[in-house]
C-alpha cells in the first residue's frame, strides 16, 4: 500500500484546487469579467500559478507513484511534499511579484525532477537486471 504517496497526490489537488479558487476571487477583486484571461496584473498573476501548477502536474504526478512503486513509498511522498512546499513558496512569490516566483519553482523543479531521475532510474535498472 501506498498510503503517504496517496496522501501527497491529495494534497497537490488540494493545492491545485486552492488555485482555482483564487482565480475566481481574483477576478471578482479585480473586475476581470468572463471570458476574460488579462486585465489587471494581480488576476494575471492568479492564473499563470494556476496555469503553471496544472502544466507540472502531469509532470509530477505520474513520476512520484512510479517512484513510490519503485523505490518506495516514504521517499516519495517525501519529495512529493517538497514538490507541494515549491509550488506553495511561488505562489506566494508570483502572487506579490513576478520576480519573487523564482525561488519556489526552483524548488518544485528540483523535486519534480528527483522523482521523474529516480523512477526513470528504478525502472531502466529493472529493465537490465
Amino acid at each position: 500500500m501506498y498510503h503517504l504517496t496517496a496522501l501527497v497526490t491529495l494534497l497537490a489537488i488540494a493545492f491545485y484546487f486552492f488555485t482555482a479558487i483564487n482565480v475566481s476571487r481574483s477576478r471578482t477583486r479585480t473586475g476581470v469579467k468572463v471570458p476574460a484571461m488579462s486585465g489587471h496584473p494581480d488576476f494575471e498573476r492568479a492564473f499563470r500559478i494556476q496555469m503553471n501548477t496544472l502544466e507540472w502536474m502531469p509532470i509530477v504526478l505520474p513520476a512520484l507513484w512510479l517512484f513510490a512503486v519503485y523505490i518506495g513509498d516514504a521517499a516519495a511522498a517525501g519529495l512529493g511534499a517538497v514538490w507541494i512546499v515549491g509550488r506553495v513558496v511561488y505562489f506566494i512569490g508570483y502572487s506579490k511579484a513576478a520576480a519573487k516566483r523564482g525561488p519556489g519553482f526552483m524548488i518544485q523543479g528540483v523535486a519534480a525532477m528527483a522523482l521523474w531521475a529516480g523512477a526513470l532510474g528504478a525502472v531502466v535498472l529493472r529493465l537490465v537486471k
